[in-house]
This record gives C-alpha cells, sequence and structure tokens, in this order.
C-alpha cells in the first residue's frame, strides 16, 4: 500500500467516528472573559464579574451545549455559532443562549413561563 493511500485511509476511518459539525465547536472565550472583567472594572460596576466567575459559566454553557449540539439542525448551529463568534468574543453562553431562543421560539409552549413584577 502507498503512503498516500494509507493516509487517506487513516484519514476516512477518523472522519467516520465523529463529523467535525457534530461536536461544539471549540471557542476561545479566555481572551473575551478578560476583556469582560476589564470593561466592568473600567465602568467602575460594583457587581462587576471576575475572570473565574466568567470562566466558570462559559464552561458551564459548553457542558450544556455538548447535550443539545447535535440534536440542533445544522443551519441553526452554523447562524449561532456566528452569532456567538461576532465581532471577535466568541462565547459559549452566546452560543448555548442562541440555540436555546430558537428551541423555543419553535415551540413557544415547553418554554418556562417567566415570572417578574407581574400582579400574579
Amino acid at each position: 500500500m502507498t503512503m498516500a493511500a494509507l493516509s487517506a485511509a487513516l484519514l476516512g476511518t477518523q472522519l467516520l467516528v465523529m463529523p467535525v459539525s457534530d461536536r461544539v465547536p471549540e471557542l476561545k472565550v479566555e481572551a473575551t472573559c478578560q476583556a469582560t472583567t476589564a470593561d466592568d472594572k473600567a465602568m467602575g460596576l460594583a457587581l462587576s464579574q471576575s475572570f473565574a466567575d466568567c470562566m466558570r459559566d462559559e464552561l458551564a454553557a459548553q457542558q450544556q451545549l455538548s447535550t443539545v449540539w447535535s440534536a440542533a439542525p445544522n443551519p441553526l448551529r452554523d447562524s449561532c455559532e456566528g452569532e456567538a463568534s461576532a465581532g471577535g468574543s466568541p462565547s459559549y453562553v452566546d452560543l448555548l443562549t442562541c440555540i436555546q431562543m430558537a428551541e423555543w421560539v419553535k415551540s413557544p409552549s415547553t418554554a418556562p413561563r417567566l415570572r417578574g413584577a407581574s400582579k400574579n
């Protein structure tokens, strides 16, 4: 077997295991959390978010995405991934929110009712 054929065979078996689109995209959220923390401090917010809290939120969203990602249609995943990475600030929280909102729009009866300062 030639080297090219062997390489193609090995590459082909790796692609059959899990297509890239079936995996949650790898986002570099560290820079986003650093920028968020810096912005919060610059604005003098009383309840600014720490870098550790931001990273905890991002990792929790990434874990939640691993359970819903493969069930979401490809066009929705592509659209939400673009939205979550827009402006150079990728975020798993934004990606998860986009997918959840699309699902809620599709079937609003399953969405939890919001409670706030209503008379009820």
